[in-house]
């Protein structure tokens, strides 16, 4: 088993409860046992998990939402 990593990405887009749900839900369907933590005023996501950051920005993407690069 890969050894969790933490992270914060950059997210444009998000301002609800419906998008917080929306991306903490599709990181934790890839690593169920993830812990993710979305801050909308700051317009960033948090999360300690086993996948790849890559992954992690894909899966946020995938819910309409732009992470910033870099």
């Amino acid at each position: 088993m890969s050894e969790s990593e933490s992270m914060l990405l950059k997210v444009e887009g998000m301002d609800c409860a419906h998008c917080v749900r929306a991306v903490t839900e599709a990181i934790k369907a890839e690593d169920p046992q993830a812990e993710v933590v979305v801050d909308l005023n700051a317009g960033t996501v948090s999360a300690t998990t086993i996948l790849p950051r890559p992954r992690v920005a894909t899966l946020v993407e995938e819910e309409g939402y732009t992470v910033a690069q870099g």
